[in-house]
């Protein structure tokens, strides 16, 4: 069983579109899986409703949508949440974000990612 590892950027924009993130990940995969974050990732999130506005609704919705579904919270020792994400992809983790800068490190590392395309759909990169 793989592990999808799901980026503050990723939960934010699907929020913002409405991407189901549990039914697009089930319609993309094809292995059985199970979804986490980092527990940094919390913390992200928590800035982004802070600062408010648009996005910060997003981000409060993004949360809330994970205290509900089955998500593992993966504790981290501290540190740069894409680093820990770069950290922790192999063959048995991928990576959702849409953050460019974390996509090219992980397609320079051979790593498949998930990624948004259109607005409204999930899609494998790389894999």
């Amino acid at each position: 069983m793989k592990t999808i590892l799901i980026d503050t950027s990723l939960l934010v924009e699907c929020a913002q579109h409405k991407i189901d993130i549990h039914t697009e990940l089930t319609r993309i995969l094809d292995f059985s899986f199970t979804v986490g974050i980092l527990d940094r990732t919390l913390d992200e999130l928590e800035t982004i409703i802070n600062r408010g506005g648009k996005e910060g609704a997003a981000a409060k919705l993004a949360k809330t949508i994970l205290m509900t579904k089955r998500v593992t919270i993966y504790p981290t020792s501290g540190g740069h949440t894409d680093y820990l994400l770069l950290q922790r992809a192999n063959l048995e983790t991928i990576v959702a974000t849409v953050d460019r800068d974390l996509k090219a490190r992980l397609k320079k590392k051979g790593q498949p990612v998930i990624v948004i395309r259109a607005k409204k759909m999930l899609e494998l990169v790389g894999a």
